[in-house]
C-alpha cells in the first residue's frame, strides 16, 4: 500500500485535515439528512393514514421541511467545499510538480515531449484531484451512510439490517470493485492514445510550416486521427464494463425491498395492536412498517455514485503513476541535485574514445568513439543526418547525460583544477522555451543581473535591436503568448541573444539558425564558427548543432556523424 502511486500522489497534493473534513462532514449531512427524509416521510404517510387530530403530526411536518431544505443546503455547500479543496490540492500538485522538475535533474527534463509534459501537468494531476471530488469523498459519504441505514433498520428488525448490509456491500463495494478491474485496461489504453493525441497535435500546430514544406502534416493529421479513434474505442470499453456494474446498484436495491416487505408481511402478520398504533409481542406498527419498506431506496443513493467511483479511482491511480514517475525521473532515488554555480573561467573539453546515448537505450557514435581537443576560443560544429545523435552530444557535453563510454574532461584553462561539465556549459535546446514576460525577463533567464545595457548590446548583436526598438514599451514590453506572437527567426535569434548573455565559457548551441533564410542563416553560422566578427569572443568554446554548414568555415573544426549502426548498452 506504501508504494501505491495514488496514496503518493495524494501527499503530493498537500492535504491538510481540515478542508478534508468540511467536505466529508457536508456530504455525510446532505445524506444523513435525506436518509431521516426518508424515514420521517414513511412514518408520516403512515400515520396520516390513520387520521390522528394534525396537531400530532405538525412537528413531523415540520421536522419534513426542515430536512428537506438542509439536504438540498448540504449537499450544495459540500460541492462548493469539495471543489475548492480539489482545485487547490492541484494547484499544489502542479507547483511542486513544477519545482520537482526545476530542481532535479535537467538531463531527464530537458528530453521530455512537450505533449507529454502538457498531458502529465494538465489531465494527469486533474485526474488526481478528480479521486477527491468523485472518489474519496463519495466513498466517505456512502460509507457513513450506508452504516447509519443498517443501524437504523436494526432497530426495526435485524433480519432486514443483514439483508440491507449484504445489498449495499454488493453496491458500493463489490460492483465499484468489478467496474475498477474491468476497466483498467480500458482506462490504461485510453489514457495512452490521449497522449499520443496531444502529441499529433502539438506536433502539427508548433510544426505546421516544417511539416507543409516536408509534405507529412497529413501523415501527422492521420497519425492524430487514428490515436483519437483507439481513444474513443477504450473509452466505450470501459464504459460498458462501468454500466454491466452499475447494473448490481438497482438489482442489490430490488433485492433489499422485496426482502424488506417479505419480512414487514411476517412481521405485521404478528402484529395485534388497533389502529392506534399499539402493537404487543413482536409485532410491528404500520407507520414502522413503512419505514421498513422505504428506508433502503434513500440508503441506495449514496452508493449509486460508488461505482464510477471506483473507476475513478482507477483512473486517477494509473495518472498519479505517470507523475510520480515524472518526479522519480527528475530526482533519481529521490536525490535533489539542486542548483549549480556557474564556473565563468576559460575551460578547456577533452575527450578519447567518446560515445554516448541515454541510460539504458542505444549507444551512439562510431565504433571507435571521437576524440576531442577543444580550447578557449574553440568552434566545432556538429553535423549531420537526423536521428544520428547530435542533439545527445550536446546533452552529454553539457554534462546532463554521462557518457556511454571513453572518457570526457574539462579543466580550467589557467589553473588546471578538474571543473563539473555542468557548471561550465550552457546548453541552448531546438525548442528553448520563450515566457510570456517581459522581453527583459526573457533574457535574464540566462543572466539575472543582465543590465538594460549589457541586454541591449546582445540584441544588436544578433539583430534584432530594430525589431526591439518598435516595441510599444521597450525591454518592458511583454511577449504575450511567449513563441506564439515570434516569428522563427525572431525567436531564434532571442535564443541566441540568451547564450550572449550567459557566462558560462562553453556554449552548446542545438540547430541556432533554423527558421531563417538561406542567407541569414550562412551570416549567422559564419559568426558562431568565428568566419566573420565573432559573436562569442576569444575565451569561449561554442560547439553548433546543425543540418547546413556555410561555404567556409574558417578555423572551426567540423565533426560529421553518420547513421552507424546503434549499439546496445551492457
Amino acid at each position: 500500500m506504501r508504494d501505491d502511486p495514488l496514496l503518493r500522489a495524494l501527499g503530493f497534493l498537500g492535504l491538510r485535515g481540515r478542508p478534508v473534513a468540511r467536505a466529508l462532514l457536508l456530504g455525510v449531512g446532505g445524506s444523513l439528512s435525506a436518509l431521516g427524509l426518508a424515514a420521517l416521510s414513511a412514518w408520516l404517510i403512515t400515520r396520516a393514514w390513520q387520521m390522528p387530530p394534525v396537531l400530532y403530526l405538525s412537528v413531523a411536518i415540520t421536522a419534513v421541511r426542515a430536512l428537506g431544505i438542509s439536504r438540498g443546503l448540504f449537499r450544495y455547500l459540500e460541492r462548493l467545499a469539495t471543489h475548492d479543496l480539489a482545485l487547490n490540492a492541484m494547484a499544489t500538485a502542479r507547483e511542486r510538480l513544477y519545482a520537482a522538475l526545476a530542481t532535479g535533474s535537467p538531463a531527464y527534463s530537458v528530453t521530455l515531449r512537450r505533449g507529454e509534459l502538457l498531458n502529465r501537468t494538465g489531465d494527469d494531476i486533474e485526474e488526481i484531484g478528480n479521486a477527491l471530488i468523485r472518489g474519496l469523498i463519495p466513498i466517505g459519504i456512502g460509507a457513513t451512510t450506508s452504516v447509519a441505514a443498517v443501524v437504523v433498520m436494526a432497530l426495526v428488525s435485524v433480519p432486514a439490517a443483514v439483508v440491507l448490509a449484504v445489498a449495499l456491500l454488493v453496491s458500493g463495494v463489490v460492483a465499484p470493485w468489478l467496474a475498477a478491474r474491468g476497466g483498467a485496461h480500458s482506462i490504461h489504453d485510453g489514457a495512452r492514445a490521449a497522449s499520443e493525441v496531444a502529441e499529433a497535435t502539438t506536433t502539427a500546430l508548433w510544426h505546421a510550416s516544417e511539416l507543409v514544406v516536408a509534405r507529412r502534416r497529413r501523415d501527422v493529421l492521420d497519425a492524430a486521427a487514428d490515436a483519437d479513434r483507439r481513444h474513443l474505442q477504450a473509452t466505450d470499453r470501459g464504459v460498458r464494463w462501468q454500466a454491466s456494474a452499475a447494473a448490481a446498484t438497482p438489482l442489490a436495491m430490488g433485492a433489499s425491498i422485496v426482502a424488506a416487505c417479505v419480512i414487514a408481511i411476517q412481521l405485521a402478520a404478528q402484529t395485534t395492536g388497533s389502529l392506534a398504533g399499539v402493537s404487543s409481542g413482536d409485532g410491528l406498527t404500520p407507520m414502522i412498517l413503512g419505514v421498513l419498506v422505504l428506508l433502503p431506496l434513500s440508503a441506495f443513493e449514496s452508493t449509486a455514485p460508488l461505482t464510477e467511483a471506483g473507476v475513478q479511482l482507477e483512473r486517477s491511480r494509473q495518472s498519479a503513476a505517470r507523475v510520480m514517475a515524472l518526479v522519480d525521473g527528475a530526482h533519481p532515488g529521490g536525490v535533489t541535485e539542486g542548483d549549480v554555480a556557474v564556473h565563468r573561467s576559460p575551460v578547456a573539453l577533452a575527450g578519447t574514445g567518446l560515445r554516448w546515448g541515454h541510460p539504458g537505450r542505444a549507444v551512439l557514435g562510431p565504433e571507435m568513439g571521437v576524440d576531442l581537443d577543444v580550447r578557449p576560443g574553440s568552434r566545432l560544429a556538429v553535423v549531420g543526418p537526423s536521428g544520428v545523435g547530435k542533439s545527445t552530444l550536446l546533452l552529454t557535453l553539457a554534462g546532463l547525460l554521462p557518457v556511454a563510454s571513453g572518457e570526457l574532461s574539462c579543466v580550467d584553462a589557467a589553473t588546471g583544477d578538474d571543473v563539473e561539465l555542468r557548471s561550465a556549459a550552457c546548453y541552448f535546446a531546438e525548442e528553448g522555451h520563450i515566457f510570456s514576460t517581459t522581453l527583459r525577463e526573457n533574457l535574464r533567464v540566462a543572466r539575472g543581473d543582465a543590465t538594460d545595457d549589457e541586454i541591449t548590446v546582445a540584441l544588436r548583436a544578433v539583430g534584432l535591436d530594430g525589431w526591439a526598438g518598435v516595441l510599444p514599451e521597450g525591454l518592458d514590453t511583454t511577449i504575450t503568448g511567449g513563441a506564439d506572437v515570434l516569428s522563427g527567426g525572431q525567436r531564434r535569434r532571442l535564443l541566441l541573444a540568451r547564450a550572449l548573455l550567459h557566462p558560462a565559457p562553453v556554449v552548446l548551441l542545438d540547430e541556432p539558425t533554423e527558421h531563417l533564410d538561406a542567407a541569414d542563416s550562412d551570416h549567422l553560422l559564419r559568426r558562431l564558427l568565428g568566419v566573420d566578427d565573432d559573436l562569442f569572443g576569444p575565451d569561449r568554446i561554442v560547439v553548433v548543432v546543425t543540418h547546413q554548414l556555410p561555404a567556409d568555415t574558417g578555423p572551426a573544426a567540423v565533426l560529421h556523424l553518420t547513421q552507424a549502426r546503434e549499439h546496445e548498452l551492457p
